[in-house]
């Protein structure tokens, strides 16, 4: 079983560059459970995944130290979900239910700063990556989701703010 969450049902098995495979699963499915669950819904996904992933990476890399194999892609899944929370918050807020399809590049735009910094590995994302431990593995990508949410919401403002006038 934990092989199976930390791959994220296989995701992680996939080749070439299994991390974006493991992201691109991770917008596909919180791009649903926002639409078809609501926000409160991705808020709690995003929550348990983070958890889940400090478990299974706990005991998959115990007896492993410095390792972070390739297929464990639930690091990659709570990251993009950080991530995907800062668009779909800011369309909850506003009460637009079906921003997803409407407002795509919101989502576009998480998917491609997590990508963008869980791959240059910037500051705090590198300083978690170079831990060499379970913790690291996790917290890299927490990181750079937070970096990615913040990313998406200044392009957001300089797209309808600056860019619009």
């Amino acid at each position: 079983m934990i092989r199976v969450l930390n791959t994220f049902f296989g995701l992680g098995l996939l080749r070439p560059a299994p991390g974006t495979w493991g992201s691109a699963g991770a917008i596909v499915l919180g791009v649903a459970i926002d639409r078809y669950l609501g926000f409160p819904a991705l808020v709690l996904a995003t929550i348990l995944v983070t958890c889940l992933g400090f478990l299974t990476c706990r005991a998959a890399l115990a007896d492993r130290p410095g390792e972070d194999p390739s297929e464990i892609v639930i690091d990659e899944v709570a990251g993009q979900w950080l991530a995907l929370l800062f668009p779909a918050f800011a369309f909850w807020q506003r009460g637009l239910e079906d921003w997803a399809v409407t407002a795509y590049p919101g989502w576009v735009a998480a998917f491609l700063f997590f990508r963008l910094f869980d791959i240059w590995k910037p500051w705090l994302v590198g300083r978690a990556d170079r831990r060499d431990d379970w913790k690291g593995v996790m917290l890299d990508d927490l990181w750079a989701g937070l970096f990615a949410g913040i990313a998406v919401i200044i392009a957001a403002g300089i797209a309808h703010g600056v860019l619009m006038r």
